[in-house]
């Protein structure tokens, strides 16, 4: 079973819309997975946009893909090697840790992952 930062059972992202590698609503990788998909982040306007400024526009629907594109609220599967730059110029979603795989920990360190816990009081 697959783990999340805190060594627990990896719980789901989102369904819908539906996140992740494989698709499936987790936020897991395999070797293939050349970005690393393991962060389950919260949408804010902010981040949709710096992340099209970086060539990556999650807000448009790809339909061809059944990708609805994603607003302000949604939760979404990121590369963590996306959520660290963002973090690093003030533009970083908050997190749902539980759902965040444990892989991230070789990226980015457990104390600073707590700091951008969402809590379910900011819906």
């Amino acid at each position: 079973m697959e783990k999340n930062i805190f060594g627990e059972p990896l719980i789901i992202c989102s369904i819908i819309p539906t996140t992740g590698y494989f698709r499936d609503g987790f936020c897991r990788t395999i070797n293939q997975d050349t970005g690393t998909h393991t962060v389950c982040a919260v949408m804010t306007e902010e981040f949709l946009e710096f992340s099209a400024s970086k060539g990556n526009d999650l807000i448009s629907p790809l339909p061809y893909y059944k990708f609805p594109g994603l607003k302000e609220g949604d939760k979404w599967c990121l590369c963590v090697s996306r959520w660290i730059e963002a973090q690093r110029v003030g533009k970083a979603p908050k997190l749902i840790l539980e759902a965040t795989h444990e892989k991230t920990l070789e990226y980015v360190p457990l104390d600073l992952l707590v700091k951008y816990a969402f809590n379910k009081s900011q819906e």
